[in-house]
């Protein structure tokens, strides 16, 4: 049996969008006739997902949550003693998307037709990864899928809510910086030139700095959209430029270079690397294999690179430790952890623990920036408007000396 996609019309003229399993399109036409509804499209579910490979779809994979949600589910149902084709009818069941439903019915036909769990999945990278994949293999390779099932929804969960932590510090400083560019754009827009067109009268000689800000405003109200624009089209530029993969390298090396970013950026993807190395050793996957699948995870291009060299060092017979410490991007802690758990034999747990460190590290040094973040826009905006006082209040004393 397959998955089909159907949009059909009910009794009273609306639509119904909806997923059935059946041995073919017209088996599906003729279940919706049943129901009373007038089918109008029906589709296999895999067709549609590899007609949309090629083109631009927002909504492509899924989100962590959906991911960990599902990865739950079938955990909880394959440790109940039941076959995997019936924990996937039973998640897809359970699912309210008639999107995850349409994925999982399809994942289920293949593993009806007898393909592995994991091969399965493979129909679908874009909302099972690399990660996700490897895990089930080893798990299925093993003999113990629910175990592994039920670390990897552990694992999308930590990924997701260290996420939702990041976000959430850095929405608040960003709020901040676009209230507070918005508020000065407003006043230089509006507010200044009906000021200081009383001094502009006058005939009076202006102080420069008055005079720097009737043209600072006269540029932000006449040029103000086109500056925007060019600013917007700067950043889509940026964008597209690095796509070329030695423009993306020589960024992602500048990158590291600056104090302050590159070390929260090398926290962030060692964190993610040792977190994705312990899930896959846990799971049973080859060392080699796993440091492979670790580096698609580090979205730094250098220290992707170097991760990719310690791996063929890996395969050569060299140590984990050894190989990490010869790229220059992992912090000391972390090196004398996985060698330790090289040496005790408990390499997955140590990476469990140093990633761990590495999250609480990295998530301390966001709150921290975030701290000084706000009182030092709050020093910066004083300055703004004190200067725009200033160069208001310097014409009117000027204009009272005159008078007296």
């Amino acid at each position: 049996m397959a998955a089909f996609e159907y949009l059909a019309l009910d009794a009273r003229g609306r639509q119904q969008k909806g997923v059935l399993e059946a041995d073919s399109a017209r088996q599906v036409r003729q279940l919706l006739r049943e129901r009373q509804l007038a089918p109008l499209e029906v589709r296999a579910t895999r067709v549609r997902e590899q007609a949309e490979r090629g083109r631009f779809s927002l909504a492509r994979g899924l989100s962590a949550r959906d991911l960990a949600l599902v990865t739950r589910q079938l955990a909880t149902l394959v440790q109940a003693a039941l076959p995997i084709e019936e924990a996937l009818r039973a998640a897809a069941a359970q699912s309210g998307s008639s999107r995850i439903q349409s994925m999982l019915l399809a994942v289920r036909a293949r593993v009806l037709e007898g393909h592995s769990l994991a091969s399965s999945l493979r129909e679908f990278p874009l909302a099972f990864p690399e990660l996700y994949r490897a895990t089930v293999a080893a798990g299925e390779h093993a003999g113990h899928l629910g175990p592994v099932l039920e670390q990897l929804a552990d694992y999308t969960e930590q990924r997701q809510q260290s996420r939702q932590k990041i976000q959430l510090a850095l929405l608040y400083p960003v709020i901040l910086m676009c209230a507070s560019l918005a508020i000065v754009a407003f006043l230089l827009g509006f507010v200044v030139p009906d000021v200081v067109k009383v001094f502009i009268d006058s005939g009076q000689t202006l102080p420069l700095l008055t005079r720097g800000l009737i043209g600072l405003s006269d540029l932000v109200k006449h040029w103000g959209w086109l500056m925007l624009l060019v600013l917007i089209a700067a950043f889509v530029g940026a964008r597209w430029a690095l796509r070329d993969p030695n423009l993306r390298q020589r960024w992602h090396a500048l990158m590291l270079r600056i104090p302050l970013v590159g070390r929260l950026v090398r926290a962030t993807d060692t964190a993610r690397f040792a977190s994705t190395l312990a899930i896959l050793t846990r799971s049973g996957v080859p060392l080699v294999e796993a440091l492979g699948i670790g580096a698609e995870v580090i979205s730094n291009r250098v220290i992707r690179a170097h991760v990719v060299v310690a791996a063929q060092k890996v395969r050569e017979g060299g140590s984990l430790t050894r190989a990490l410490e010869g790229s220059g991007q992992f912090p000391p802690m972390m090196l004398h952890m996985i060698a330790s758990g090289e040496r005790s034999g408990e390499l997955d747990q140590m990476l469990a623990r140093t990633a761990r460190n590495q999250e609480n590290d990295l998530a301390a040094s966001i709150a921290l920036l975030v701290g000084l973040f706000e009182p030092f826009m709050l020093v910066v905006m004083g300055a703004v408007v004190l200067m725009i006082v200033l160069a208001i209040l310097l014409p009117i004393l000027s204009l009272n000396q005159l008078v007296g």
